[in-house]
């Protein structure tokens, strides 16, 4: 399971990701409201636990602008305020919970753990670029029939190439998508992802799809 904090209490993002953690629930944050945007749309998460007051804009409105964009991960919304007015507007803006400050860890993990036992569209969510097939929702990958076996870390690569395929992405689009914020964007782990993700998906095929621009990132597509 994947979940994505957007709380600008550095206290509170860090508490809750650790609490997810020792559950195994692997969990990024996101500080404001463009970097909770970002980390949205970029990356695929299983829920979403959003606060409302945020530096940049408020909860509502981000609520609101992922939905438009497609984005239909549950969505969780966080708040000190607990008047009825402020939890419709929460729901009419998109979300699937509403949990008041100050709550207990427990709750809202058992909230989180309801959000995601909730029935999935029956349609898979799949994306092609050329002859390669990605479903989004099962992780099945084949390139012109041939079924194609990626790692976690490997498919997580490769998603965010599907979805932003024919555009640049630079290294920090990617490793907000790969890894969490701890990761060190100095090392070489990037690329060495990447040609692991090469040897499976372009070296037995005539036709490339990850392309290396220099000094600007990646480009994926034939």
């Amino acid at each position: 399971m994947r979940v994505l904090i957007v709380e600008d209490d550095p206290e509170l993002a860090n508490a809750l990701r650790e609490g997810f953690r020792d559950m195994r629930i692997e969990a990024t944050t996101a500080a404001n409201f463009a970097e909770g945007r970002e980390r949205a749309v970029l990356a695929s998460h299983d829920v979403i636990v959003l606060d409302v007051m945020l530096p940049g804009g408020s909860g509502f409105d981000l609520c609101r602008e992922l939905r438009s964009r497609g984005v239909d991960t549950p969505i969780l919304m966080l708040t000190a305020r607990d008047g009825v007015d402020d939890r419709v507007q929460g729901l009419d803006a998109g979300a699937d919970d509403y949990l008041t400050k100050p709550f207990a860890f427990k709750e809202l993990a058992a909230r989180v753990r309801a959000l995601v036992r909730r029935p999935a569209a029956l349609a898979s969510e799949q994306v092609q670029v050329a002859d390669l097939t990605v479903d989004l929702a099962t992780r099945q990958v084949r390139r012109a029939g041939r079924e194609i076996e990626l790692t976690a870390k490997e498919f997580a690569l490769l998603e965010v190439f599907v979805r932003h395929a024919g555009h640049v992405l630079d290294r920090a689009a990617i490793t907000a998508h790969v890894w969490d914020e701890n990761h060190d964007p100095f090392t070489n782990v990037l690329e060495v992802l990447v040609r692991r993700l090469r040897r499976k998906i372009d070296d037995d095929f005539e036709t490339k799809l990850i392309h290396t621009l220099r000094g600007a990132g990646y480009r994926f597509g034939p």
